[in-house]
């Protein structure tokens, strides 16, 4: 039996908390088979972004060329693009799969606050790449570099996904984690349709979530691909995620990765 095929578009840590090796990792515990893309190297652990290494874009096209040549991709995610010359590639290359699921992480900024994107790529993300999206997941910080408004409250995360979607994506999720003086952490659903819905859990203090946005992402990207709807591919990546952080893995001596196994032991 032919296992499903996802792809990752997106950054390589070495440090294995986020980016390609956090995909990888969500794929595999959800039970499809993830490729990936590398648009970039970077130094990085625990305590911070040590470098950043662009891959040559004649090495990110073969890449492309490699996976969809040979592979049956039913979902693909994007996390760190670099950059609007990359962004194009990427774009011009997924416009030519209009069928296939597509979430887009819109990586801006790593936890540590080093810059993932360069400043002029804001505008290509937001007219070339977030029109392709099944599904759109920025945090707090990126929903406001998209759409423009300060983002304080609830009714604010209403307006800016509005925002968004008239940008151009189906469906979009903003991530409410940001949101300060909240026992809750709260996202927010606004779908393809206009329906939407809210997503809580409660708050969990810790400094171990590095990789929190790719995992969640690459979640929905995973369930979207066995045939989850969008409302249903957020829920269970909701869980996912509350389980990975709740269960921590103690490595590295600064802001620690999250536990991808742990929803699997959870629902054993």
């Amino acid at each position: 039996m032919s296992k499903l095929q996802v792809l990752t578009i997106a950054g390589s840590d070495s440090g294995g908390g986020a980016g390609i090796q956090a995909d990888i990792k969500t794929f595999q515990e959800r039970g499809v088979f993830g490729t990936s893309v590398i648009t970039a190297v970077t130094a990085q652990n625990t305590l911070g972004v040590q470098g950043i290494y662009k891959v040559p874009l004649e090495g990110v096209q073969k890449q492309l060329d490699s996976i969809f040549s040979d592979f049956s991709i039913h979902g693909i995610k994007t996390g760190m693009l670099v950059n609007e010359t990359y962004m194009e590639l990427v774009a011009d290359e997924l416009e030519k799969y209009p069928e296939i699921q597509l979430v887009i992480d819109p990586v801006m900024i790593a936890k540590g606050g080093a810059h993932l994107m360069e400043n002029q790529a804001l505008e290509t993300m937001k007219f070339r790449m977030v029109p392709l999206a099944t599904v759109l997941t920025p945090n707090i910080p990126e929903a406001e570099e998209l759409s423009g408004m300060a983002i304080q409250t609830k009714e604010d995360m209403k307006k800016a996904a509005k925002v968004l979607q008239k940008l151009g994506s189906k469906n979009v999720i903003i991530k409410g984690g940001h949101i300060e003086n909240d026992k809750w952490a709260r996202d927010y659903l606004l779908m393809a349709d206009g329906k939407e819905r809210w997503y809580e859990s409660p708050r969990i203090a810790t400094e171990d979530t590095h990789g929190t946005g790719c995992t969640f992402s690459a979640c929905i990207t995973a369930e979207l691909a066995k045939g989850q709807s969008v409302e249903k591919a957020v829920e269970i990546a909701k869980d996912f995620i509350q389980a990975a952080i709740s269960h921590p893995i103690e490595v590295g001596h600064g802001q620690g990765p999250t536990n991808h196994w742990a929803y699997g032991e959870e629902n054993k």
